[in-house]
């Protein structure tokens, strides 16, 4: 057994600031154990999905994943009851898992988890779908999503998130993000999550042709009664290039909730700032 990393705690103290939710905590202070990928010769699996498959169902205890630097080309998976992982890579500039998928939305992540209690650490995501390009002559934008996140309580430390539209679908839960590197043009972080994202960097991307203009988020609070919403404290927020433009947001619910604090951002932001979307006059 390994003890816990200090981050763990340091999570579980922001969880418990951010409120009751369904998950239940984990066995705290020790790793049960670390299972290793890597290419052939170099870990137990060389698939990371493999290395998933491979915890108990209703696991209660953390188990490591260590992944060794590489590219991991393929659609990873965590299941609802694949409980208490941390995924935990080398950097996120040589730990890469990369797929190039542009289905219907809940189809096309590179990386989808569902469970609750999930970390990880030093781990790129990248979805390649063409990056936005124009293919003879023709619109290529299309949702193709970097991860799909479900579960409550969980984290992404230090970690990379690479698409273009929808890269981030924060969908429901409790989670937060510290010094992570969050790529795209269009929506590119949405959804309904109740999430802090601190000390990141917001990379937008140009539109093709450098016309028109993008927008960071979509956050989707639909009344009153609903305690979601996107906290950005400590963030920076830049352009690819000289072309790129955006909005901070759009009203993907009613009561769409966005915090911007202590944020630094470049030219790279419109006027405007915001747009309603369909909710016009309910700003």
């Amino acid at each position: 057994m390994w003890l816990i990393p200090p981050f763990i705690f340091t999570l579980t103290l922001i969880f418990t600031l951010f409120g009751t939710g369904k998950a239940v905590d984990c066995i705290p202070k020790v790793i049960a154990y670390t299972i290793t990928v890597g290419k052939p010769g170099y870990g137990k699996f060389d698939r990371i999905q493999a290395a998933i498959d491979s915890i108990p169902s209703q696991n209660n205890r953390w188990i490591r994943i260590a992944v060794s630097p590489g590219l991991y080309s393929e659609k990873v998976t965590v299941p609802r009851e694949k409980t208490c992982v941390i995924l935990q890579g080398n950097s996120r500039e040589d730990t890469v898992i990369s797929w190039n998928a542009h289905s219907i939305t809940n189809l096309s992540a590179t990386f989808t988890s569902f469970a609750d209690n999930f970390v990880a650490k030093n781990i790129a995501f990248k979805n390649t779908y063409t990056n936005g390009k124009s293919i003879n002559g023709g619109s290529t934008i299309k949702q193709s999503l970097a991860v799909e996140l479900v579960g409550d309580k969980s984290s992404f430390l230090e970690c990379g998130f690479y698409a273009f539209q929808d890269t981030l679908w924060d969908v429901v839960g409790r989670h937060y993000f510290r010094n992570c590197y969050i790529q795209g043009a269009v929506d590119f972080i949405w959804g309904n999550g109740q999430s802090i994202y601190e000390k990141c960097v917001i990379s937008v991307l140009p539109l093709p042709g450098g016309v028109g203009t993008g927008f960071i988020t979509a956050q989707g609070r639909n009344s009153l009664n609903e305690n979601s919403g996107f906290v950005f404290k400590g963030c920076n927020v830049l352009g690819i290039d000289d072309t790129t433009r955006t909005y901070l947001g759009r009203a993907y619910g009613a009561y769409s909730t966005v915090i911007w604090y202590k944020t630094q951002f470049s030219n790279v932001i419109v006027p405007q700032g915001w747009q309603a979307w369909h909710y016009v006059n309910q700003e």
